[in-house]
């Protein structure tokens, strides 16, 4: 066993004996070993009150991956402690451009890129925290500040991890850039001016509060719900559930329908009966639509049911009532319950519904 241990510090392996490669391999290998196990206990301790409902942003799945990163790379700064660079190389110091200087910097650069990606990491996650927290409560603005709050801290991290990465590892002087970025200041504003024009319509739709997160809107062809306002962007769901991006700019400057803040849902169709459905029956047909909207839990007393034309095929009859509801669910389920009933009233009167029919007449000679 000493012949062993003095083998191992005796042979050497460019400029490093074989004992300090083996320590070397063995810190990487502890580190690929223990590292998960000690970004779990991390989690365990600092973020054990915070909770996510959703188990899909389960807390471990969010910041594992960027702790085992920053653990593995301080086992890596120790293990390359334990080795030197060859003599025979004859590098320069790290103080000067070389092979030195370029691990140095490009160890600095990842560690803090590691560094910036956990910050964020946590950052979502205080933000998925505080959204849960604000979904429970009656208010919708705080449903909308949250998301926009969260992506400006984002931002200002990864501005701050930048001019950090410049000054302290590249070793640019801030104050000069800072100065030549006021300089060059209007260039950008003026390449930049769309992007800016939506930064200050966001700012517009949190002032002014058009519509908040969860609002029906339509604006254009767009009809659906607000999910979330960014600083360039709204994204509003529709109906049949695909995403819309549309620019602040255009929310701010177009005509837009805030259908979420109608007190009720409006309804309104035409119900077609055949032409040998006599006048006694469709009055009473008028009458019993009337009574049902009037007396119906979900609508109010603003509903009409008039005969209103003699149509190309049909006698047409106009239904109009309104659902006490901005929910698009109870809107169509009620519709579709009075729907229901207007076939039982029609099929009870002994009339029919009336689809386009035509008769041709043949002469004989």
């Amino acid at each position: 066993m000493n012949n062993i241990y003095i083998y191992l510090n005796q042979t050497l392996f460019l400029d490093n004996t074989l004992f300090s490669w083996l320590i070397f391999l063995l810190i990487i290998l502890i580190s690929f070993l223990i590292r998960k196990n000690i970004s779990n206990r991390i989690i365990d301790y600092f973020f054990q009150k915070i909770q996510l409902q959703n188990s899909d942003k389960n807390i471990n799945k969010i910041l594992v991956k960027p702790i085992n990163k920053l653990i593995f790379m301080i086992f890596l700064f120790i293990a390359f402690n334990q080795l030197e660079y060859p003599k025979e190389w004859n590098l320069v110091s790290e103080n000067n451009f070389g092979i030195k200087m370029i691990t140095k910097k490009g160890y600095l650069l990842f560690l803090s890129v590691f560094i910036i990606d956990f910050f964020l990491k946590g950052i979502y996650l205080f933000g998925e925290f505080l959204k849960e927290k604000a979904s429970k409560t009656k208010s919708k603005l705080d449903d909308q500040l949250i998301p926009f709050a969260i992506d400006s801290l984002k931002i200002l991290t990864i501005i701050i991890g930048i001019f950090i990465i410049i000054g302290n590892i590249f070793n640019v002087n801030i104050t000069a850039l800072a100065a030549g970025l006021g300089v060059g200041g209007i260039a950008i504003a003026m390449a930049s001016k769309e992007s800016l024009e939506n930064l200050f319509g966001s700012f517009t739709i949190f002032l002014d509060r058009p519509f908040t997160v969860g609002d029906i809107v339509n604006i254009g062809q767009i009809t659906g719900v607000v999910e979330k306002v960014g600083f360039r962007s709204t994204r509003i769901r529709t109906f049949d559930k695909s995403l819309v991006t549309v620019p602040n700019k255009k929310m701010v400057d177009a005509e837009l329908d805030n259908l979420g803040l109608r007190p009720v849902r409006r309804a309104k169709f035409n119900i077609g009966l055949t032409y040998d459905t006599t006048q006694e029956q469709i009055k009473k047909i008028v009458n019993d639509i009337q009574d049902l909207i009037d007396k119906h839990p979900k609508t109010n007393n603003d509903g009409r049911v008039r005969f209103m034309e003699f149509g190309a095929s049909s006698l047409d009859v106009m239904v109009l009532f309104y659902v006490n509801s901005t929910n698009w669910d109870d809107f169509i389920n009620t519709k579709e319950n009075i729907n229901y009933e207007i076939m039982s009233i029609i099929k009870e009167h002994g009339s029919s519904f009336a689809f386009p029919t035509s008769s041709i007449y043949i002469e004989k000679n």
